[in-house]
């Protein structure tokens, strides 16, 4: 599953909107939008994201 897809999922389950979520995340709250532009992720990024969602109890 890509990461785009896991995060849309967990916004979808917390109802958390993307901004607060990429804030969260790793401090960029256009994390979210920049990601459906097309924007890459580097493996830390990734790491942290999934972190915080494993933290969080998605």
């Amino acid at each position: 599953m890509t990461l785009l897809i896991e995060i849309d999922r967990y916004l979808r389950v917390t109802g958390m909107p993307s901004t607060k979520f990429g804030r969260l995340a790793v401090g960029d709250p256009r994390l979210v939008g920049d990601l459906r532009r097309g924007r890459m992720p580097r493996d830390k990024m990734v790491a942290q994201v999934e972190a915080f969602m494993a933290g969080m109890g998605a």
